[in-house]
């Protein structure tokens, strides 16, 4: 199913975070034992790296662009897959972690604010983002008419959606379009190289039960990303971004 997906984008990436109340200990021994731990049951995970408010393990990126990571937060930790060759090997990723870090990070079900994973979706384009995704997902709609098009140039266009997916065990679905516009570029007309990118995020809220639930959470998650992106998401904005932007 991986292959479907990386056949309408540049990049196809699965990340998951999993959100927590409680600050997470940064200290030198519980990062270092679970950092050792992931990268036994992952042997590409092989970089630590240090920023100002993250701790990684990352494996080195491959010809396809293909790489794995794990990240510290100060209330969070994350994972991601970019350009997975099968969506069971990001899944296989993600679930190590969850399998495996709240042991070391000392981590209780009253602790968990959310779990989520997002599918996302990149594409390269060239000009104005704003207006690819005006056209792509906008033009045909009752909202252009706020624009002239022979006067106006759009300026920020990044459509969210929120959808409640079940109201007893609390599963949200968002999607979002981001075209990474900053501020003037429109205005002297230079655009960055920055990709239009598509995210498409499952999210469960905690607290849990039991810790031994989070793969069966992420599994349920990962699910809903899969049949929401394959009936939804690629018909109606993907290749809709993807055939504006080769039209151009």
């Amino acid at each position: 199913m991986a292959e479907s997906f990386h056949s309408v984008c540049r990049d196809f990436y699965v990340n998951q975070k999993l959100s927590l109340k409680m600050d997470l200990p940064w200290g030198r021994e519980p990062v270092l034992e679970l950092f050792d731990r992931l990268r036994k049951a992952v042997p590409s995970l092989s970089d630590l790296r240090r920023q100002d408010h993250e701790i990684s393990l990352e494996s080195p990126e491959d010809g396809e662009r293909s790489y794995a990571w794990v990240a510290l937060r100060q209330t969070s930790l994350r994972s991601g897959f970019v350009n997975p060759p099968d969506l069971a090997d990001a899944y296989r990723l993600h679930r190590t972690v969850l399998e495996t870090a709240p042991w070391f990070l000392s981590i209780r079900p009253l602790d968990v604010d959310h779990l989520e994973m997002v599918f996302g979706f990149d594409f390269e384009a060239e000009g104005n983002r704003d207006a690819i995704i005006f056209d792509a997902l906008l033009a045909d709609t009752p909202l252009a008419g706020l624009l002239e098009r022979n006067r106006d140039e759009p300026l920020d266009v990044q459509p969210f959606i929120g959808l409640n997916l079940d109201r007893d065990d609390g599963t949200q679905a968002f999607v979002e379009i981001k075209s990474r516009t900053r501020g003037g570029e429109p205005q002297n007309h230079r655009y960055p190289s920055d990709p239009i990118s598509v995210y498409l995020t499952i999210r469960r809220s905690g607290p849990l039960e039991r810790l031994e639930d989070l793969p069966t959470v992420m599994a349920s998650l990962a699910g809903h990303a899969e049949r929401l992106a394959e009936q939804r998401v690629i018909p109606s904005v993907l290749i809709p971004i993807r055939d504006a932007i080769l039209s151009r």
